[in-house]
């Protein structure tokens, strides 16, 4: 039996968003250390500073030996945990600047420019707290030495926090999953088909709300889940580089 449109309209979407989030993390990681030696420069007041770097091979050279190749990654978690809520924001704000514009008589191409316009701009206001904290992070020139207990509670806030962020976000399409799998409302007639459509279906029909039904026990579960995991990796791997 041959797919319907909207199956494969779907299947094609979700191929796609798959490529451009991991295309985005990519970059991300490897782009990096670009973007602190630029933070440093532009937030650099005296060239007569002996620590002032003076080139961007020496900007290289002066975080590496003095910070570590940790020092060209310092901030990254902002960026890497605002990318899918940037993404989304922009595509769902986009949509409704469209609809709120079509009440007006805009040509299309003015229609998508202005719509455009507004989606960067409320990108811009919801990301702007993590560049922020990006900014705060990259511009700290010390080392990564602090107390071991103060360390132990960074990096379990840090998985704490991405555990729960990645709850919230994940949830709508948790519970499009369990509609999907779970009994159909009438027997023998199947009401929920595919993802996207079961989520608008829930919305409609339900509300919002119903969208994060069963979030704070995934919170529970995957907020200190998240924490475990970054802990686990990260003393596993300094043990490795210790002993190995």
């Amino acid at each position: 039996m041959s797919k319907g449109p909207s199956v494969l309209f779907e299947s094609s979407y979700l191929r796609n968003q798959y490529v451009q989030e991991n295309r985005s993390l990519v970059e991300i990681c490897l782009m990096h250390p670009l973007d602190v030696v630029k933070t440093r420069f532009q937030i650099q007041r005296c060239t007569t500073d002996p620590n002032s770097y003076k080139s961007l091979g020496d900007s290289f050279r002066m975080i590496f030996r003095t910070e570590g190749l940790f020092g060209f990654y310092k901030g990254i978690l902002p960026p890497i945990l605002a990318e899918t809520p940037k993404r989304a924001v922009k595509f769902f704000t986009f949509e409704q600047y469209k609809k709120l514009l079509g009440y007006v008589s805009l040509s299309p191409a003015l229609t998508f420019a202005v719509a455009g316009l507004g989606s960067g701009l409320t990108e811009a206001i919801v990301v702007n707290p993590f560049e922020v904290v990006k900014v705060g992070l990259q511009a700290n020139r010390n080392r990564f030495t602090e107390d071991p207990t103060l360390e132990f509670l960074r990096k379990f806030g840090i998985g704490l926090l991405s555990g729960t962020i990645a709850s919230v976000i994940n949830i709508p399409f948790d519970v499009a999953k369990s509609r999907i799998q779970g009994p159909q409302p009438v027997p023998g007639e199947i009401k929920y088909k595919t993802c996207f459509k079961t989520m608008a279906t829930v919305y409609q029909e339900e509300g919002i709300l119903a969208l994060y039904k069963g979030l704070l026990p995934k919170i529970m579960r995957l907020g200190p889940g998240g924490a475990v995991m970054l802990l686990v990796y990260e003393y596993t791997y300094s043990w490795l580089q210790e002993n190995w």
